[in-house]
């Protein structure tokens, strides 16, 4: 007689599909997008030591954290685009990264660090914040109105916002000449605003595309405006 089949446990048989999902769906892409999603707590950190003890090291550590991490924004998107890595987790991600780095370090450089690092207007954080937080608004009316589906485009301006964000925050630790940080700061805020604007704009046209904005059938047609 053969032997019996061996029965595999059904812990057993969840790790194995878990493990080959996890192998499928977490792209090398996305992998670099969470390295850089870890380096925002170690960015924070070093730079309130900085803030506290003025120790060059802590702010030389911080330089070299938010440069990987800036560097690595490049690399993840060319993994993606050569090596056809594109994913919908890496999508979700890939902005969820950049709008952690850059947030905690406007906000930090915002209040006042002198005579250590040079302040950022706050206005360029709180265009920044409204901007991400209204972005936020609008993902989760569109996940719950297409069923989950959200189509993510990205634009031009918004990856020169993230850009321009990430030169006046470079700027602003490496404490180079004042003088520019003005402008940098304004575009940087003109870049985020206008972005902000068409991401609003592309959301509506979703929205009206969907079925579910369209009116139920025993809905009495909108009156003709005078």
């Amino acid at each position: 007689m053969s032997p019996a089949p061996r029965k595999t446990s059904p812990a057993l048989t969840v790790v194995r599909v878990c493990l080959r999902f996890r192998a499928e769906v977490v792209t090398t892409a996305c992998k670099v997008t969470v390295v850089r999603i870890l380096l925002v707590p170690f960015f924070v950190v070093q730079v309130l030591y900085y803030e506290r003890t003025g120790g060059e090291g802590h702010r030389l550590a911080a330089i070299l954290c938010f440069a990987i991490a800036a560097i690595s924004d490049a690399y993840d998107g060319y993994l993606a685009r050569r090596y056809n890595q594109k994913s919908e987790l890496g999508a979700l991600l890939d902005p969820v990264a950049d709008k952690l780095l850059l947030v905690s370090a406007l906000v930090l450089l915002t209040f006042d660090k002198r005579p250590h690092l040079p302040n950022l207007p706050l206005w360029l954080a709180g265009t920044v914040i409204g901007r991400d937080v209204i972005q936020a608004i609008g993902f989760a009316v569109l996940h719950y109105t297409l069923g989950g589906k959200v189509p993510v485009r990205p634009r031009f301006i918004g990856k020169a916002a993230t850009v321009l964000q990430m030169v006046t925050v470079s700027w602003a630790l490496l404490k180079w000449p004042e003088n520019w940080l003005l402008p940098l700061s304004l575009a940087a805020a003109v870049c985020a605003a206008v972005s902000g604007v068409i991401y609003v704009l592309d959301g509506m046209k979703l929205l009206s595309a969907s079925p579910d904005s369209a009116p139920s059938p025993g809905e009495p047609p909108d009156p003709p405006k005078p």
